[in-house]
């Protein structure tokens, strides 16, 4: 018995033929556990939904949305941990999508939520990082602004080398100093390679 092998372009044909019956059927579940008022549950199948949005279909606008839908469920239901991952994958994909205004108020806000909680307060200082490159990428100024505004509102974030890492680049940035802004880089990356 001999098995032929389909090419790939079948494969994703396939693919792409049952994955709309699936996302529907999901919908639909999402729907009925929401009439019910199981919100855990929903946010859940808004995550499976905006999973296969990133992994399969490739429609991030689409992810985004279910993923913003799932964080709402979960504060709902108190479930801020879980809704802190969904808005982190919002917060990162609008970043992509050149939305930076978005990334930043999500960076911001689940950078104040963990900063108060003594188990993850010290993700804080990666959450206002990546806020702070977005509004380097925007406006150099707000980038400053924004990390006077952090380090005020979380003084660990002045001795982390996230910090000292905005500080060099913006300073290099300033001064047009391209050896120092790839040196500033280096020396981070380098640090991370070791540890």
């Amino acid at each position: 018995m001999h098995f032929v092998r389909q090419p790939s372009s079948t494969c994703s044909f396939r693919a792409s033929m049952i994955l709309p019956p699936a996302l529907w059927m999901l919908g639909m579940l999402t729907k009925r556990q929401t009439l019910k008022g199981r919100f855990t549950i929903a946010a859940k199948h808004h995550i499976t939904i905006a999973e296969i949005y990133e992994t399969e279909l490739v429609d991030i606008e689409k992810a985004i949305a279910h993923y913003e839908q799932s964080a709402d469920y979960y504060k709902g239901e108190e479930s801020n941990s879980s809704a802190n991952k969904c808005l982190l994958k919002v917060a990162a994909y609008a970043a992509q999508l050149e939305q930076y205004q978005k990334a930043i108020e999500i960076y911001e806000q689940v950078g104040a939520n963990t900063m108060d909680n003594p188990l993850l307060k010290y993700s804080a200082k990666d959450y206002f990082f990546k806020a702070a490159l977005c509004h380097f990428i925007v406006d150099e100024l707000n980038a400053k602004l924004a990390l006077e505004k952090y380090e005020e509102m979380f003084p660990a974030f002045t001795d982390s080398r996230e910090c000292k890492l905005l500080k060099k680049l913006l300073e290099a940035h300033e001064e047009q100093n391209s050896e120092a802004y790839t040196e500033a880089v280096s020396y981070v990356f380098g640090i991370q390679y070791i540890l």
